[in-house]
C-alpha cells in the first residue's frame, strides 16, 4: 500500500516521529512517502492509498507553519479520497489544557472533510510524559499496520 505521511513540526521531534514512522511501515512492505515541506502537487503526483499525519502543536492549537500551506491548499482544492484509509498522530503537551494537541484534531478535522476512514483513534503524545515520542509510537504504529492490512 502507498502511503503518505504529512508531517508538521516545529523543532523536530514530530518529524523524527514521522521518519521513524516511515521506517516502521517501509518494514512492513509499504511504499512511504514523506516530505515535510513538499506541496500538493507532489502529494496527489504520489498517488497515496492511505494516509498518516503526525504533527505537533504551536501557540494556541495551531499546525505548524511547515504543514499550512499544504493544509490549505487541501481544504481549497478537496481531493477525492473518500474512504482512503487515515490516522492522526498528536504531539503536545496537556499542561496547555484545551490547545492539547490542537495542530492533531486540525488535521483530523481535515481528513473527515475529505472523506477520509479513520483506521485508529488519535495518538496523542504528551511531551511532559515522554521524552521518546518515536518508540512511544510504536504499539499504536503496529495496530495501524495491521488495520492497513485488513
Amino acid at each position: 500500500m502507498k502511503v503518505a505521511i504529512l508531517c508538521g513540526s516545529v523543532y523536530g521531534t514530530a518529524e523524527e516521529v514521522a521518519r521513524h514512522a516511515k521506517q516502521f511501515l517501509e518494514a512492513s512492505g509499504h511504499e512511504v512517502w514523506l516530505n515535510p515541506r513538499a506541496g500538493l502537487e507532489e502529494l496527489l503526483a504520489f498517488g497515496a492509498d492511505a494516509f498518516l499525519a503526525i504533527t505537533s502543536t504551536t501557540g494556541m492549537g495551531e499546525l505548524p507553519d511547515n504543514i499550512q500551506p499544504l493544509y490549505y491548499a487541501l481544504r481549497d482544492t478537496l481531493p477525492d479520497w473518500r474512504n482512503k484509509p487515515a490516522a492522526v498522530i498528536g504531539l503536545g503537551d496537556a499542561s496547555y489544557g484545551d490547545t492539547y494537541c490542537g495542530g492533531g484534531m486540525q488535521m483530523q478535522e481535515l481528513f473527515a472533510e475529505l472523506g477520509l476512514r479513520e483506521l485508529l483513534p488519535m495518538l496523542k503524545l504528551d511531551a511532559s510524559e515522554t521524552v521518546t515520542p518515536e518508540t512511544d509510537a510504536e504499539p499504536w504504529l503496529d495496530r495501524l499496520k495491521s488495520a492497513l492490512i485488513s
